[in-house]
């Protein structure tokens, strides 16, 4: 993938409501994860500021403004637009906003991301099959956990945006890299602080 590189002023007329964004960063997620994206979160606006809606750790479900976020993150954040081309014309992307925000104060599901990182362990992938749809978990108490970030973001486009961008993947053992090679999400642009 080719890097284009854009400050948050020059892009912002290009971030629209439920953008993915995805955070490249080393950590525990992006070691032992499929990918270099460590974290997932959605874009929203509110009035005339853009804001990084997210279950972030240590922190839960919270909104803070894009501009901390690439200051805290500079180069690290890529944006994938949501439903490319409008090539799922069911998508609703207000919807799927309006999830995300409404995940804001929720835990963090640890438990959750522990259960899809356990699935990379040989012994384990040997012994156990990761449930591939989502309404195979829909009757499973653990399904009603705190969700960790990727999950949040595919949560957020299948239930209320109509659209599983990972359809053959359960929400909760979808990680950032998933997310990226979806066909539901294409680059755009990665984030950059200050003028450059």
């Amino acid at each position: 993938m080719k890097r284009v590189v854009k400050t948050l002023a020059e892009a912002a007329p290009d971030i629209h409501d439920g953008d993915l964004l995805l955070f490249r960063r080393r950590g525990l997620i992006a070691i032992a994860g499929r990918g270099e994206h460590a974290h997932a979160a959605k874009a929203v606006r509110w009035g005339d500021d853009l804001y990084c809606v997210e279950v972030r750790e240590w922190h839960g479900g919270r909104a803070v403004t894009l501009a901390s976020q690439v200051g805290r993150y500079p180069g690290r954040i890529d944006v994938f637009a949501a439903n490319p081309r409008r090539r799922w014309p069911e998508y609703d992307r207000a919807a799927a906003a309006r999830y995300m925000r409404r995940l804001a104060g929720c835990d963090y599901g640890y438990a959750a991301v522990l259960r899809a990182a356990l699935l990379h362990l040989p012994v384990v992938r040997a012994l156990v099959r990761p449930q591939t749809e989502d309404d195979a978990a829909k009757d499973d108490a653990s399904d009603q956990r705190p969700p960790f970030c990727s999950q949040a973001c595919a949560m957020a486009d299948r239930v209320a945006g109509g659209v599983d961008p990972t359809p053959h993947l359960a929400d909760r053992l979808t990680e950032p890299a998933d997310l990226a090679r979806s066909p539901f999400y294409e680059y755009r642009f990665t984030l950059c602080g200050g003028d450059q």
